[in-house]
């Protein structure tokens, strides 16, 4: 911990430009390394270049200075209520896992590192929490980890004792939320990646020196999500003139979402819409339903190629443990009910888990090749 301790708080002081790999040998480290220019020449201004979790294969790096990092910190703070510290349950080499060591650490705290090398045991929670010595106490979960932890009295109590559970790097099912809130953890839903720093919108609300602007709205308001401000990276490293940073202080996301009273909603993502039979089916806003069945522990749509439709819309769903498995039937009514008949899956794959990518998202791109 001593040497993870210097080089962050040199990371957060700018003295040097770090890259944070996995597994070191690797063949993820080895092409991160490869394509992010590890050793070579580099801004003066950046301190860290991050990872993205792209579906490309090609990893792409976000490159911050120490002013994002300690702007994401500090506002992360504020909103949460104070400074504290953290407990690490996430890859620390992904954004979110290394922000919260970065919080940590600026708030005056050795993070508590959960060891996650054989996979996420909720079991250890309680000694991990025990062991948080801040006044206040945070963790950083992915909505997986959080259904895990929830199906743990033990670690459902040690969470509830945090003073903030964050929830990231996937879409919060509203009845795991409903929940985890009811089990009396307090849920902070963040948005963000790792172009803003990590999470810089919580439940909705962007935090301060972040701001939101939603660009091409239809007649519903709903359109390309842009985010500025004190977080957002200096742009991709060796990706200099990419689009996404082409207007100077934001960034383009391939999110589609909608401002209510100030507050944003994330529909979907732009580059993940299905066009069956010429309508736009968004994955996510029909997830958002068959996730509310009681018989679905998990779920994804995604679109399959189709001669007649050109794609067709089909669900993947992990069954909820103890029970019946869903049915085809009971998630096109559900759907047809909510949203309209095209949106409703035309087929029903029922596997054990979904492939994943990054902390927690879903990996579309191997499901739709599982599923053909």
């Amino acid at each position: 911990m001593r040497d993870a301790r210097r080089d962050l708080s040199a990371l957060l002081s700018g003295d040097a430009a770090y890259l944070p790999l996995p597994d070191i040998g690797s063949a993820a480290s080895d092409l991160m390394s490869e394509h992010l220019g590890v050793g070579k020449e580099i801004d003066d201004r950046v301190a860290l270049v991050v990872s993205t979790s792209g579906t490309t294969g090609v990893p792409k790096g976000a490159m911050h200075t120490r002013d994002t990092l300690r702007a994401s910190a500090d506002a992360t703070a504020e909103a949460l209520g104070g400074p504290g510290a953290w407990l690490l349950a996430l890859p620390p080499h992904h954004i979110a896992g290394l922000q919260v060591m970065l919080r940590s650490l600026a708030a005056g705290h050795d993070p508590v590192v959960v060891d996650l090398s054989s996979g996420f045991d909720p079991t250890v929670l309680r000694s991990a929490v025990d062991a948080l010595d801040g006044p206040r106490r945070y963790t950083s979960l992915v909505p997986v980890q959080l259904r895990k932890a929830l199906e743990s009295p033990t670690a459902t109590a040690a969470l509830a004792e945090l003073d903030g559970v964050l929830v990231g790097g996937a879409a919060t099912p509203a009845a795991l939320q409903r929940q985890a809130v009811e089990a009396g953890l307090t849920i902070v839903r963040t948005y963000g990646m790792s172009e803003t720093a990590g999470g810089c919108v919580y439940d909705g609300i962007p935090l301060r020196g972040v701001e939101i602007r939603i660009d091409d709205a239809d007649s519903d308001g709903v359109g390309r999500v842009i985010l500025g401000g004190a977080t957002v990276a200096l742009g991709y490293r060796n990706l200099l003139d990419h689009p996404a940073f082409a207007e100077p202080g934001w960034f383009r996301t391939d999110d589609l979402g909608v401002v209510d009273d100030g507050t944003l909603r994330i529909v979907g993502r732009a580059d993940e819409a299905i066009s069956t039979g010429g309508l736009t089916v968004i994955p996510q806003v029909v997830e958002a339903v068959i996730d509310e069945l009681p018989t679905v522990a998990d779920c994804a749509v995604v679109g399959l190629g189709d001669e007649r439709l050109g794609e067709r819309v089909v669900a993947a769903v992990v069954p909820a443990p103890g029970g019946p498995e869903p049915t085809l039937a009971e998630i096109r009514d559900i759907v047809a009910e909510r949203l309209d008949r095209y949106a409703a899956p035309r087929e029903l794959f029922v596997l054990d888990t979904l492939p994943s990518r990054g902390p927690g998202k879903v990996d579309r791109r191997r499901l739709r090749d599982l599923l053909s």
